[in-house]
């Protein structure tokens, strides 16, 4: 591959490099879409096929590992979530395992993925390797983050509308923090409605921000520690991996763990 093939990057071309997505015509994000409808996949393989391998008998690594997380899901809903939904246990477990496959997209080599998408647009497709981009982070696209956020938000609206009914839902954003008889009702029912909408908008804000900002900062991380010199890249690359498996585990604990108390509150009358 000649050198204008392969250019040489700068430290802050190679940063703007690794934080580019690549986009269709239209602007959407291709790698976002495919990398997280990928690990979707894998989920609902593997919990697949450990159920269709279960057995009542001695079971296996694999079915002792989705039994742990299934027992753990189970736990923290039965704790969390008041009201009944067979939809709620399903959901979780969903929204924790999907949620840690793609923040855990950050452990791989910085150049591992998008090196090979280079080579494969260079080789088969003739494209300069310095304008092939691929984030293999889901999960550090606010895009991502925020179109999971907007989907709690319609359940939460959903469980609200079934649990108190649509008139009932209605009232109780008319009506509720603030609770008075008469003209005083009246009164406060702007008041009521605004912060209403408060609440139910900066849950989802919430959700979105908090994850895309800790996945965004530990991809940004990598990458800085990439650009180091191969032994300084092992002396802080090795520890800081270790810290992000806290990291990347607890912001898929966090996300499901919210969306529980989240439609919890929704089941609840004020």
């Amino acid at each position: 591959m000649s050198e204008t093939a392969h250019p040489v990057l700068t430290s802050s071309q190679y940063i703007d490099h690794h934080l580019q997505f690549s986009r269709a015509a239209n602007g959407f994000h291709l790698d976002t879409f495919w990398v997280a409808l990928l690990l979707g996949l894998v989920f609902v393989g593997v919990f697949s096929y450990a159920a269709s391998k279960a057995t009542s008998g001695v079971p296996g690594r694999l079915q002792n590992f989705v039994e742990m997380i299934i027992e753990m899901v189970d736990t923290q809903v039965k704790d969390a979530f008041h009201g009944k939904s067979k939809v709620i246990g399903p959901l979780s477990l969903t929204i924790f395992c999907w949620v840690f496959l793609m923040n855990s997209m950050d452990f791989l080599p910085v150049d591992l993925l998008p090196s090979i998408a280079q080579w494969i647009g260079y080789t088969f497709f003739g494209m300069n390797p310095h304008e092939v981009y691929l984030r293999v982070v889901p999960t550090a696209d606010v895009n991502q983050t925020f179109a999971m956020s907007l989907s709690v938000m319609l359940l939460i609206i959903g469980f609200s509308i079934k649990s108190k009914g649509l008139f009932g839902w209605i009232k109780e954003l008319f009506t509720a923090p603030f609770h008075a008889d008469g003209f005083l009702k009246i009164v406060l029912m702007p008041v009521n409605f605004a912060f209403q909408l408060i609440e139910l908008f900066a849950k989802p804000i919430s959700l979105a921000l908090r994850l895309f900002g800790n996945m965004y900062a530990g991809e940004l991380i990598f990458i800085l520690i990439a650009l180091l010199p191969w032994w300084i890249n092992w002396v802080l690359g090795t520890p800081w991996a270790i810290f992000h498996i806290l990291i990347v585990t607890l912001q898929a604990f966090v996300f499901m763990m919210l969306t529980i108390v989240y439609l919890s509150m929704a089941v609840e009358d004020h």
